[in-house]
């Protein structure tokens, strides 16, 4: 590589002086060409090292490549330029000849390495380089819906990965301007409206949905009418999601109900999670459960010192220990197998363990489940939410993250009553006691553990009916590794006593989600898979809540956390003392143990006196 741009340099420095002298190179001219061609040549192949030309792969030749060689270039004849102004004032040497230079040196640096990349990259001829690579007639004609980044990607993919059994027939964007134009040789043939009448036109077998960011009513349109063409159709996540921008084939997937909210990647600050992440001892109680597991798995990436997972899911705290420790040998994983309310256990775990953060995502968050037995969310959720708190501060914990629920934001059963008690917790710990105490609300995680989805799903392949609580039932989606990136950013912004809240985007209907979901998997809903409203459970709303009116909320440093601050502006902290909860606590113990539904409910309004059942729900 090395003497193939030593030569290429020489010969370029040198029709430099033929153009430059009309093929004419008097021997004044070449015997300043043969003094000076000694030390230019290593000198540009220095500056072709510093730029790092000789570490990638030339077959994987790109924009990044090429950025560095103009660079190289350039800061090569400046600085032979700037020798040569030293060294003999520029006398004899005609300055066109160093502009000619760097233009020829860049021409074939550069083309050697683009030529050598289409030699070997596989499906081009080694002689010409063909349009949109063919495939043999068992090969599917697919239409891609998307002609922007993501739609430009997937065709490099299917273009140089012979692997592929795909022909693509066209793309459609609604973009006019990219109307006849090409990608990779793929023309753009038409807007969404049109699909129908194009696949129909060009004898497409199925549609790839290649959109990187959409909102939920584009996605929803988009959706809709690949539908109505009845041919097979897929999608590919968002460009964020895809690992350095490079699409695999195996990441083409059946459309699922998360595409249809139009959410868009998180973007996190990684620099600021690491702070006080990176080589850190963390704690995850419910460590088993939809967020826990899912905030295990995001906090690994940023190699903590030791995890300590706390769950009482025996047989999902083994299989988690036994994932962790095959696919990050490196990663000490702690498992303990305790209930959180077990002050005994939980602190031989604290004083041994010796935890730096904890995020608190253990709950019992079932509302019929806590509605028939609210003694269980007093002893899990409020007892164990106290007991963890307390002993943050015994140990010298740096910071303790609380998952809440906007279950918690006027609660009208148990489990938002005890889950506002846990909010409370935190921030009397965080204003009385300095602990670096704060919550992140947010609402229904898609495909969590008794989210509607897999319900509305195991419904459907049963044939039916899909079950409605109410009509006019309204919730708000966010997927669960969205929710999990979120509580990490909001631990790394909280000094401590605040109320994050996630923002949540627009309400979903539940009716509308049960019929996406049953064209989703094939069906015509209200026709071929029915859908029953039964009416609402105990404890359930219309429609949540993020935020109690009058609660002080702010913006914060990422544009996708609020944040409530403790003892600004609003009444976040209902005027309770630490000492005052505890009493309460106490009694909502001796309750629970006596197994006194009506007395716990009693004591839940005089803590949170919002708490009360639905009132529009007829």
């Amino acid at each position: 590589m090395l003497l193939g741009d030593a030569v290429l340099v020489g010969l370029a420095y040198y029709l430099a002086y033929y153009l430059r002298f009309d093929g004419d190179v008097r021997a004044g001219e070449f015997a300043n060409w043969a003094n000076t061609v000694v030390w230019i040549v290593p000198l540009k192949l220095v500056c072709f090292f510093f730029f790092g030309l000789y570490k990638g792969m030339w077959r994987y030749t790109g924009i990044y490549d090429l950025e560095n060689l103009i660079k190289a270039c350039v800061i090569s004849s400046g600085i032979i330029v700037f020798i040569l102004v030293l060294k003999v004032r520029f006398v004899g040497f005609p300055r066109s000849i160093f502009a000619i230079d760097l233009l020829l040196t860049f021409l074939f640096m550069s083309g050697v390495r683009v030529g050598i990349r289409l030699f070997l990259t596989p499906g081009r001829s080694q002689f010409k380089i063909p349009f949109f690579r063919k495939v043999d007639g068992d090969g599917a004609r697919v239409l891609v819906v998307g002609a922007g980044s993501a739609g430009e990607k997937l065709l490099r993919e299917l273009n140089e990965n012979p692997e592929i059994r795909y022909q693509v027939a066209g793309c459609i964007d609604d973009d006019k301007r990219k109307l006849n134009q090409t990608i990779h040789g793929v023309p753009v043939l038409g807007s969404v409206d049109e699909i129908k009448k194009i696949s129909e036109r060009e004898a497409v077998d199925e549609i790839i949905i290649a959109i990187s960011a959409a909102s939920a009513m584009e996605m929803r349109r988009v959706v809709s009418a690949c539908e109505a063409t009845g041919l097979p159709c897929k999608t590919l996540p968002g460009v964020g999601e895809l690992i350095e921008g490079k699409v695999s084939v195996g990441l083409i997937r059946k459309i699922r109900y998360e595409d249809l909210l139009g959410r868009r990647q998180v973007e996190l600050n990684l620099k600021q999670i690491g702070g006080y992440l990176t080589g850190k001892r963390v704690m995850v109680t419910g460590g088993v459960g939809s967020i826990g597991s899912e905030l295990c798995r995001q906090i690994v990436r940023f190699t903590p010192k030791k995890l300590i997972v706390v769950d009482i899911n025996e047989s999902g705290l083994y299989d988690m220990e036994m994932d962790f420790k095959s696919k990050l040998p490196d990663t000490e994983i702690v498992p303990v197998l305790c209930p959180i309310q077990d002050r005994h256990v939980m602190l031989r775990t604290f004083e041994r363990e010796n935890p730096e953060v904890v995020f608190h995502a253990a709950a019992y968050k079932h509302v019929p489940m806590m509605e028939l037995h609210p003694w269980e969310a007093v002893l899990n959720n409020i007892v164990g939410t106290q007991c963890v708190l307390d002993l943050c501060v015994r140990t010298d914990v740096r910071r303790c993250v609380v998952v809440s629920t906007d279950k918690a934001v006027r609660p009208t059963n148990v489990m938002g009553a005890s889950k506002r008690i846990g909010e409370l917790l935190a921030e009397a710990y965080a204003t009385e006691l300095g602990a670096r105490n704060m919550c992140v609300r947010f609402g229904n995680v898609i495909y969590s553990v008794g989210s509607v989805v897999p319900l509305f799903r195991k419904q459907i392949e049963r044939g039916g009916p899909v079950t409605l609580t109410h009509r006019d039932v309204m919730r708000y989606f966010m997927t669960i590794p969205e929710a999990s990136r979120l509580i990490l950013q909001a631990g790394a912004i909280g000094n401590g006593g605040e109320i994050f809240i996630l923002k949540m985007g627009t309400p979903v209907r539940i009716a509308d989600m049960a019929r996406d979901l049953i064209r989703l998997s094939g069906f015509e809903p209200d026709k071929e898979i029915e859908i029953k409203e039964i009416g609402l459970r105990p404890g359930e709303k219309l429609i949540e809540e993020l935020i109690t009116e009058g609660e002080g909320i702010c913006e914060t440093s990422h544009g996708e956390i609020m944040v409530l601050k403790a003892g600004g502006g609003g009444q976040v902290g209902n005027g309770l003392t630490l000492k005052v909860l505890r009493k309460h606590i106490k009694r909502l113990v001796n309750f629970s143990e006596a197994g006194d539904g009506d007395k716990i409910r009693e004591e839940l309004r005089l803590i949170v006196p919002e708490y009360g059942p639905e009132t529009d729900a007829d």
